[in-house]
């Protein structure tokens, strides 16, 4: 499989397979962000994983850039869309997901604690009656949870700290991580949002390098780093094992934990992280439509001083 070289929009052209499962990343320049469409090669079954929907938040415009491409190539290769996942709920891009069901099908399927991460998010755009129950979502998943993808089960890992809702998709030997993990040469994902833990985090982190290490991990996001001028979106559990720059051997929990909370005290909010979180809480639906017909999305202001 070959992956983005550099920030242009353009899907990744090689395509990855394992006994039978093939897996296709479009990567999003805008958000860094990774698309998956994994499909089973014989019953031609796919679910696509993290769509992004493009939002401009200066214009308010929504598009169909990124969605489009995935459109095209599941129709251009006869896929039949079976499910729409989620790893968590995006602070930095919106989700495509409801975009994508409205024109090929399938079921969008979350962790089923979303309704801890919508009870906090309510609160804090002042949502009276919003339903914290993950209804908006057609599939709850749990650490039990299978779903099918042709002859192959989709396994639901719990993988919490990031968000408490965060779970992770393994399929016969590919783990699509969201942002647990990152690149080694990058580390590990921030866990200051609401509900967030570093030691949870650091646990569910444990749990996906404890997979068997010829497994191939995917990314939610790449960012480059200062020395790698590139994009990628996949590595092996070994390669995590031995190099990840905040959990690889010896960090101890404990050493892990202290430079989570160090590091993030120092992060900016991300660039979309009002409007992503009341679109995505949402599974990928506008607040509804004020009396003049407009949808809006909140900004809560903090004020210091007048």
């Amino acid at each position: 499989m070959s992956d983005p070289a550099d920030k242009s929009n353009s899907s990744a052209t090689g395509i990855s397979a394992s006994s039978g499962i093939q897996v296709e990343p479009f990567f999003d320049n805008e958000t860094f962000s990774y698309t998956y469409v994994v499909w089973d090669s014989a019953s031609r079954q796919a679910a696509v994983i993290d769509a992004v929907y493009d939002f401009d938040p200066f214009s308010g415009k929504l598009s169909d850039a990124n969605a489009d491409r995935v459109v095209e190539f599941i129709t251009e290769h006869g896929l039949e869309l079976t499910w729409i996942l989620e790893t968590h709920v995006h602070a930095d891009h919106l989700s495509a997901a409801q975009l994508l069901k409205s024109r090929l099908g399938g079921r969008i399927g979350i962790g089923a604690d979303i309704g801890k991460v919508q009870c906090v998010f309510a609160k804090v755009f002042n949502l009276e009656n919003f339903a914290c129950d993950g209804a908006q979502f057609d599939e709850l998943l749990t650490e039990d949870s299978t779903l099918a993808l042709g002859e192959h089960p989709i396994q639901v890992l719990a993988t919490p700290g990031h968000t408490p809702a965060c779970v992770s998709y393994l399929i016969d030997g590919n783990v699509f991580v969201g942002d647990t993990l990152f690149m080694p040469d990058y580390g590990t994902a921030r866990t200051d949002f609401p509900g967030g833990c570093a030691a949870r985090l650091y646990r569910s982190i444990q749990k996906l390098l404890a997979l068997p290490e010829d497994t191939r991990m995917y990314m939610c996001h790449d960012y480059g780093t200062d020395q790698r001028k590139t994009f990628t979106c996949q590595t092996t559990v070994a390669e995590q094992r031995a190099n990840n720059i905040h959990v690889g051997h010896p960090h101890s929990a404990e050493d892990f934990v202290a430079f989570r909370r160090n590091r993030d005290a120092q992060l900016s909010a991300p660039r979309l992280l009002y409007p992503a979180v009341q679109f995505n809480m949402r599974a990928g639906q506008l607040p509804r439509a004020e009396a003049n017909g407009t949808h809006y999305f909140k900004i809560p202001i903090k004020q210091t001083s007048m």
